[in-house]
């Protein structure tokens, strides 16, 4: 990443649990179902963004994480055992791609879902990728090593495997579906090539899990993990997810986020959002992503060997991680207005 673009505890009644129960009951696996909603709320919990740490230096601890390195394949395969372990169904989307350099990639999109027979759903997203070079770093010696990616991408991952945990611990009626797209920052930063970017969100807005219909909206986290982070309205998200993007700084304004979440418009970023939102599958999805500086670049670590775990902030983990689970669950409650 990145490249810039021109431009309630349960109420739950006897009703409800019967009525659930039916319908799962002769229903087929592969049905989609609908479950009443109304008549189950469930409180916001508490978003732990020491945990959320935890996940981010679990993930660093492969080492880099380049589409098809050995680190990254460990990494994929601990990811998936962390999302069934906490009760989602997972999907391992594999596909082959090429990289503006001419290298071809085995890659995988990692889909885990929660709720999968539900029709009514919300998309959380990040890429899991790391970046193949360093050509921000200040020593030219070590441009063109991988980074460990703490921030970017581990940080995105962190806050959702924590989103995650919550979905299992504190249930609701509403299906969530958790992205994590694969080679997406193995992209040209050189020339003007916005395409060479997010190459597994490319292919996953071409092949959808999931039907269009069924999904209101999405909402993608990108480098959301460093101390001092700026989360302004990006570009493309106010833009072409207008009232999305305004309900969720609103919402973020209310609960005293206001030192993360900056009430002005950031540039337009070519990030996975733009290819899911803009490309074939068409759905409104917007990019937290940080963007500290007054020309909105994305920190003095981007890019850089300094994108390790010295950079993550726990307070900034809880920001938005508090912020997005409250999204998830006033949702499910109908109260996300």
């Amino acid at each position: 990443m990145k490249y810039y673009s021109s431009k309630t505890i349960f109420f739950i009644s006897i009703f409800a649990i019967f009525f659930t129960a039916c319908k799962n009951e002769n229903s087929s696996n592969n049905q989609e179902i609908l479950i009443p909603q109304e008549n189950i709320k469930v409180r916001i919990p508490k978003f732990d963004g020491k945990a959320a740490k935890e996940f981010i230096a679990k993930q660093v601890s492969f080492g880099t994480r380049v589409t098809g390195s050995k680190g990254h394949q460990e990494c994929k395969n601990w990811l998936t055992s962390q999302f069934k372990s906490l009760g989602a169904e997972v999907i391992e989307q594999n596909f082959t791609t090429t990289t503006f350099n001419n290298v071809k990639l085995n890659a995988t999109n990692i889909i885990a879902r929660f709720n999968p027979n539900v029709q009514e759903r919300i998309i959380l997203s990040a890429h899991y990728d790391t970046r193949p070079f360093a050509e921000k770093d200040p020593n030219p010696m070590r441009q063109s090593d991988p980074i460990l990616g703490a921030d970017d991408a581990g940080s995105g991952v962190g806050v959702l495997l924590e989103i995650a945990k919550l979905l299992q611990r504190n249930p609701i009626p509403m299906g969530v579906d958790i992205v994590l797209f694969d080679a997406e920052d193995y992209g040209d930063s050189e020339n003007n090539n916005p395409e060479s970017w997010g190459l597994g969100s490319q292919f996953w807005s071409k092949n959808p899990h999931l039907k269009r219909k069924n999904v209101k909206y999405g909402i993608l986290l990108d480098m959301v993990g460093a101390k001092d982070a700026k989360f302004y309205k990006e570009g493309y998200s106010i833009n072409y997810a207008k009232a999305l993007t305004n309900k969720i700084w609103k919402l973020a304004s209310y609960m005293k986020k206001d030192d993360f979440f900056i009430n002005s418009i950031g540039g337009a970023i070519t990030d996975d959002h733009y290819f899911v939102m803009m490309k074939d599958f068409k759905m409104p999805m917007i990019d937290i992503i940080n963007m500290p500086s007054e020309n909105f670049g994305f920190g003095s670590h981007w890019h850089t060997h300094g994108d390790n775990m010295e950079v993550i902030d726990i307070k900034t983990l809880e920001a938005v991680g508090q912020v997005v689970t409250a999204v998830v669950y006033k949702e499910s409650n109908k109260e996300f207005l």
